[in-house]
């Protein structure tokens, strides 16, 4: 195949077949990998092909009467592990990983090996742990 084959087949994926961006870009890497890795071609014209642009998506968020309801309908352990993913921001694998010994004080949490340090930081915030608020404060 040569360009007009390999835009048109580009172009109908895009086209005809509604393919996503990274779908068409792993076809385009494919031929780009067929002909100068395979054959030993050189393609020039392929840097000017079009291509498609990703789509921007908002992230999903759960209305807070949403957050309720889930939660009322967990039991205490699932619950708890819940409240923690939500108001933490953690992922999933680091709640799994998380032992007691992981719950530290703000000096570890800060990476201080000294409490003064620890000190200055929380003098200049003036706030102390209620200036920092979770989301699950908001419930």
């Amino acid at each position: 195949m040569g360009a007009v084959e390999v835009t048109a087949y580009l172009s109908y994926l895009a086209n005809q077949q509604g393919v996503s961006s990274s779908t068409h870009q792993q076809a385009l890497s494919a031929l780009l990998f067929l002909y100068k890795e395979v054959l030993g071609c050189s393609l020039p014209w392929l840097d000017e092909l079009s291509r498609p642009k990703k789509s921007a998506r908002l992230p999903t968020v759960l209305t807070k009467e949403e957050i309720l309801r889930l939660f009322s309908a967990m039991s205490s352990n699932h619950l708890f592990m819940a409240k923690l993913l939500y108001g933490t921001g953690m992922r999933l694998m680091e709640l799994l990983n998380l032992r007691i010994k992981h719950i530290g004080t703000i000096q570890e949490l800060l990476g201080h090996s000294d409490v003064s340090t620890t000190m200055i930081y929380t003098h200049v915030l003036n706030k102390g742990g209620m200036g920092v608020y979770s989301p699950l404060d908001q419930l």
